[in-house]
C-alpha cells in the first residue's frame, strides 16, 4: 500500500509493505495505549483523541521522523494511518505548529 504524505505542497509517496501492516499490530496498539492517556495537540489538551486526532498526532510524529531521516519509523507510522483509517490515501501534515490542521484525504 502507498500513503501519500504531503508537506508544504510536496508529496512523498510512502510504500508500506503488506507484512508491516499484517505484523505491526503490537506497535500500533502501543501507540493507541499511549494516546489513550490524552495528548497535547498544539495549544489544546485532548483527553480522548478520536481516530482522526490520533492520525493528526501520528502525522506530527511522521514529520519528526522525516526530519530525522528515520525511514523505518516513517513506514511504521504510515502503516498506522493506513490501518486505522480505511480508505485513506493522503495525509497533509501541518508544519505551522497546529496539529489539528493536519488533514486526511480519503478515497
Amino acid at each position: 500500500m502507498i500513503l501519500k504524505v504531503v508537506i508544504e505542497n510536496k508529496t512523498y509517496p510512502i510504500k508500506v509493505p503488506d507484512e508491516i501492516i499484517a505484523e505491526g499490530g503490537d506497535f500500533f496498539d502501543n501507540i493507541d495505549r499511549d494516546m489513550d492517556k490524552g495528548w497535547q495537540m498544539s495549544r489544546d489538551w485532548v483527553d480522548r483523541p478520536d481516530q482522526v486526532q490520533r492520525c493528526q498526532i501520528v502525522g506530527d510524529k511522521m514529520l519528526t521522523a522525516m526530519h530525522n531521516d528515520n525511514k523505518e519509523m516513517l513506514v511504521l507510522l504510515s502503516a498506522y494511518v493506513l490501518t486505522r483509517v480505511p480508505g485513506v490515501q493522503e495525509i497533509h501534515i501541518d508544519t505551522n505548529g497546529e496539529m489539528l490542521e493536519t488533514e486526511l484525504v480519503l478515497a
